[in-house]
């Protein structure tokens, strides 16, 4: 009891030495990550700040990965990012399915409806790891209303998927699809989800306006 509590303890305190200099993690952020991920965007790897040090200040997360997917690019790119936010270095940089409802190569719709078989937008807090039909698999909680947080019951999971894979790319013109989750290479997806399990930011892009606007973790 002793031993957990000061594990708590230690991970609030590492969360909070990560807010009180965010400016100064924000600028690290920003320089060294985008050389070592020249395709990820600037705009949204600051507007997946934002919501990393609001989700921070609110308690919400306890770890100190933040994962990026960035929905607006093709799903043949590489648009999944996990930054390690306390040393501003890229953890990984992944291709990642969005769901078969949401569109072909490049989606465009959204929702956070059973059986639409579409991705969701927004932030996400990671859960617990478990054992499924595709395996080693990831739940996450959706933190906005509406947007996203019916994630738990609609099963929208990290895991890994053989469709999921740079020859599928070539071979169609585009990766896999889901019935919604963001589904990660096969050979990668351990690694990547046992570090990001248990309390990390997950900030799913895409130019939605109405998000956008509405998002409380991007006007904290």
């Amino acid at each position: 009891m002793f031993v957990k509590k000061v594990t708590i303890l230690a991970s609030a305190a590492m969360l909070s030495m990560i807010m009180v200099g965010s400016a100064k993690a924000s600028t690290n952020v920003e320089g060294q990550i985008l050389k070592e991920a020249s395709t990820l965007n600037p705009k949204v790897l600051q507007l997946a700040e934002k919501a990393f040090y609001c989700a921070s200040k609110r308690g919400v997360v306890n770890k100190q990965f933040l994962t990026i997917i960035d929905y607006s690019q093709p799903s043949t790119k590489k648009r999944l990012w996990v930054i390690d936010m306390a040393k501003a270095k890229l953890k990984f940089n992944e291709l990642v399915a969005h769901g078969s409802g949401s569109g072909d190569n490049v989606p465009t719709r959204f929702s956070d409806t059973t059986n639409s078989h579409e991705s969701s937008l927004g932030v996400f807090v990671t859960k617990n790891t478990y054992i499924g039909h595709n395996g080693l698999s990831l739940r996450m909680q959706g933190l906005e209303p509406g947007v996203n947080d019916h994630a738990m019951q609609r099963d929208v999971v990290f895991h890994g998927a053989d469709y999921v894979s740079e020859a599928a790319a070539e071979s169609q013109g585009r990766i896999g699809r889901s019935w919604g989750c963001p589904a990660l290479p096969r050979a990668e997806a351990k690694d990547t989800i046992n570090t990001i399990q248990g309390g990390s930011l997950v900030f799913a892009y895409y130019p939605d306006s109405s998000w956008l606007k509405k998002s409380s973790f991007l006007s904290c």
